[in-house]
Formats: structure tokens, C-alpha cells, sequence
């Protein structure tokens, strides 16, 4: 299935977290949109490996999801070698899509950070002819045309608002999918900074931070690799 976003993740909720709003608006635009986890986020202070795939299912559902994968990678331990870059270039081949999603270009979690920049260069990578994977040899060279870092836990200034207004509820939805991260009163396990009984009210108040920078209710915003061309200055917000 040729997709028209594919959304990289290091762990299963980082996308929910921070850019499932654009995805669900997307989606609702007739995009296809997948998602790509590389880990199974079997670190996490909360819940199990098992519990997180089962809460994704979930997500998945209520994004509209047309697929997504994990690819299996060690939590807290992969890195920028050939052997995951391939990992990542077939599976950028098999989906050849338009636009790439992935991990900020900084944040508290240092996994995000090398995710972000391991897709950035599988991406370059996937386009040389050169270049064989394992999983197919056949697999034709593919470049996304745009790479957009979607913001996490740490601010960062965007180059990018996109509107979200509409599907932030939609989003708080797909995020509580992963209830095991998320604060439960009753819950034994220790105290994350995600977990805190007022970490809605963040998600909320950075949706509305941004935006409010383009004049709408909510926003999500990325950062860029390369500067954004466009035809008309009047389709801007």
C-alpha cells in the first residue's frame, strides 16, 4: 500500500502525544496515514510491552489508521548503523510516501532525538539506487519529498502550525487509548512525567499555544529540514 504520510515513532504513543492531530485531519482529508514504531517502548517506567501493544491497537482504531508496524528495535539501545538504517529504508520503500513524520530534532528522551535523525538519513539513503535491503533486494529507490519533526515534551520554536481544530478531542481520545501511562489513582506503579493527574492540561495548553500563533483554536507544530516552497501566499493561514 502506497502511503501519503508515513509517521515515524520511537515508542508506541509518541505520535498520539504529539501529531495525532494532524494525522487524524489528514485522514479525514482522504490521506492515506501510517505509523511505524520502531520500539515497544518495553522501558517505560509503566506498564509492559504487552499491555502497550494492545493499548496501540486501540489507538490505531481510533485514528483510522490504513497501517501501522513495529519494527522491534531495542528500547534505549538502537542507533544510527547500517543495520537499523536498512530496517528503516525498507520499510520507507514498501510505503513509498509523500511526506515522512518523525521524532523532534530535540528532546527530554534522547531516544526521540536519534530516532528522528536515524529516519532523516534512511531517507536520504532510500533514495540511491545503490542501495539493497535485506527484506527485499528488488525494492525500488524511494525519497519522501519533506521529512517534518513533530514536537514533543521540550518547547521548541515551530516552523510549522498545522490546524487542528476540530480533532483535539479526537486526540486526547487516542492518546488515553494508552491508559497504562497515563495517572490512575489506583495505579501501584511510580510516578512518571507523563503520568501527573495534570498532564491533559499540558497537552491541551501546547495545542492552544500553537494555535494560537496562526489565529485557530489548536495546532501541532513541526520543525523543518529544508525550506517549505509554496505557489500562492494567499493559501497560507
Amino acid at each position: 500500500m502506497k502511503l501519503d504520510i508515513l509517521v515515524f515513532a520511537a515508542h508506541p504513543d509518541d505520535v498520539e502525544l504529539s501529531c495525532s492531530g494532524t494525522v487524524l485531519k489528514h485522514i479525514s482529508l482522504g490521506y492515506k496515514v501510517g505509523i511505524i514504531d520502531l520500539t515497544a517502548g518495553e522501558l517505560g517506567t509503566r506498564g509492559t510491552p504487552e499491555i502497550r501493544l494492545e493499548e496501540s491497537k486501540k489507538a490505531t482504531e481510533i485514528l483510522g489508521l490504513h497501517v501501522r508496524e513495529n519494527l522491534g528495535f531495542r528500547d534505549g539501545f538502537f542507533e544510527i548503523d547500517e543495520a537499523h538504517l536498512l530496517k528503516v529504508i525498507a520499510a520507507i520503500r514498501k510505503y513509498q510516501p509523500e511526506i515522512i513524520f518523525a521524532n523532534a530534532a530535540s528532546d527530554r528522551h534522547p531516544d526521540h532525538q536519534r530516532a528522528g535523525d536515524l529516519v532523516s538519513r534512511a531517507n536520504f539513503l532510500s533514495g540511491l539506487i545503490k542501495i539493497e535491503t535485506a527484506e527485499d533486494v528488488s525494492q525500488k529507490p524511494w525519497r519522501a519529498k519533506a521529512i517534518y519533526r513533530f514536537i514533543q515534551d521540550k518547547y521548541m520554536h515551530p516552523d510549522i502550525v498545522v490546524d487542528i481544530s476540530g480533532f483535539e478531542q479526537k486526540k486526547l481520545e487516542a492518546i488515553k487509548a494508552f491508559k497504562s501511562q497515563f495517572y490512575d489513582a489506583n495505579s501501584p506503579e511510580p510516578e512518571t512525567p507523563i503520568s501527573r493527574h495534570d498532564f491533559f492540561d499540558f497537552i491541551l495548553a501546547r495545542a492552544k499555544h500553537f494555535g494560537r500563533s496562526i489565529h485557530v483554536e489548536y495546532g501541532e507544530g513541526f520543525t523543518v529540514e529544508r525550506y517549505i516552497g509554496i505557489d500562492n501566499l494567499f493559501h497560507l493561514k
